[in-house]
């Protein structure tokens, strides 16, 4: 997160502790290694066990904040970092096998800016879809890292072309039609359209507290559920998700703070979508973008989650979280969470 906005976190975020119709519950469950049991949370189809620092960077490489998160067709998975400040070495983009085993590292040019991470399929290819919120840049790669293009200030843009304002993007999403959209969530709040080859479309929404307008467009996603994908924006400083048409049309506004108080991103898996939510806690939504389940809700534990995320790991209580920044379903149906702490944390959520 950039400086504005961890301002801005520690400004909203309230110490009070709120109720939740989907309580976790906690289950006594088998040993690991270290003699502890294992936290569990959730409840029925939705109950998972914790694993936290489930991927470990290579020797030499610290986590800086763990941002984004994705998993290719053939099970390996990406992190992507900021790096910490005693890192000796510099890659801000870590590969696993789909067992949590070191593969690769590369991308040193995006240490200090590493933020959204996605995948997409494109021919007979895989590509990366890179947000740098240092460098304030979209990057497409290879999977093992070599850049294809690099898209900087849109100047394409009139709202951008006509007066300088900040451009920080965050997160892509992707259209099946090939074309993606990029959420300047840390410059100023507008959504970008572009074609596959990269041509300026148009924005949707804008900047605001409205119906179809944004604070802080932090996370997209194009909701394949229903027979017409919809564009689903975290509109995380509004405290809400928004969702639209492909065209851009407004389609609904879901406000649940009680329940979902800081939406970061998505991803779905059949009819599921899983949302980390970076005041303590991952959801799980139904088509109607209704939490069923509240996992790790660290709320009550942590209080000012921004104050508390400089503490060290054996401060850290199991089974709660302090700040999801991305969620992933794995192939398998587990889901992995990445959290925005300066020393970075990956916890796998085993499906029980």
């Amino acid at each position: 997160m950039n400086k504005r906005t961890r301002r801005s976190f520690l400004t909203t975020c309230s110490a009070a502790a709120l109720g939740a119709s989907f309580p976790a519950r906690f289950y006594p469950q088998t040993s690991d290694k270290s003699g502890t049991r294992r936290p569990i949370s959730g409840s029925g189809p939705h109950t998972y066990e914790f694993i936290h620092d489930w991927l470990v960077p290579p020797e030499g490489l610290v986590w800086g904040d763990t941002h984004g998160l994705c998993q290719d067709e053939q099970g390996n998975i990406y992190v992507g970092h900021t790096v910490n400040k005693s890192s000796m070495r510099g890659e801000a983009v870590v590969v696993f096998d789909e067992k949590g085993k070191f593969i690769r590292a590369f991308g040193e040019g995006f240490r200090g800016g590493a933020h959204g991470l996605k995948l997409r399929r494109e021919g007979r290819e895989e590509f990366l879809y890179h947000c740098d919120i240092n460098r304030c840049r979209v990057v497409k790669t290879m999977l093992t890292g070599e850049e294809i293009w690099v898209h900087g200030y849109p100047r394409e843009d009139s709202s951008y072309g006509e007066r300088p304002i900040d451009f920080v993007p965050t997160n892509v999403a992707f259209a099946p039609n090939g074309d993606f959209f990029v959420g300047d969530g840390y410059g100023s709040s507008h959504i970008l359209r572009y074609s596959l080859d990269g041509k300026f479309l148009g924005e949707v929404g804008k900047p605001g507290q409205g119906d179809g307008e944004f604070q802080t467009p932090h996370g997209l996603w194009v909701d394949p559920r229903e027979k017409k994908p919809l564009l689903t924006v975290a509109d995380r400083g509004n405290r809400r998700i928004q969702t639209f048409t492909l065209d851009g049309a407004h389609l609904k506004t879901i406000k649940d703070e009680k329940h979902m108080r800081m939406p970061c991103n998505f991803h779905t898996q059949g009819e599921w979508m899983v949302c980390p939510d970076l005041d303590s806690q991952v959801c799980i939504l139904d088509r109607e973008h209704k939490v069923v389940v509240q996992l790790g809700d660290g709320k009550a534990e942590n209080g000012d989650v921004g104050s508390r995320r400089n503490q060290s790991r054996p401060q850290f209580t199991p089974g709660k979280f302090i700040t999801p920044h991305d969620a992933i379903f794995l192939n398998n149906g587990d889901i992995l969470v990445a959290e925005w702490l300066p020393i970075g944390r990956l916890t796998l959520l085993r499906r029980i």
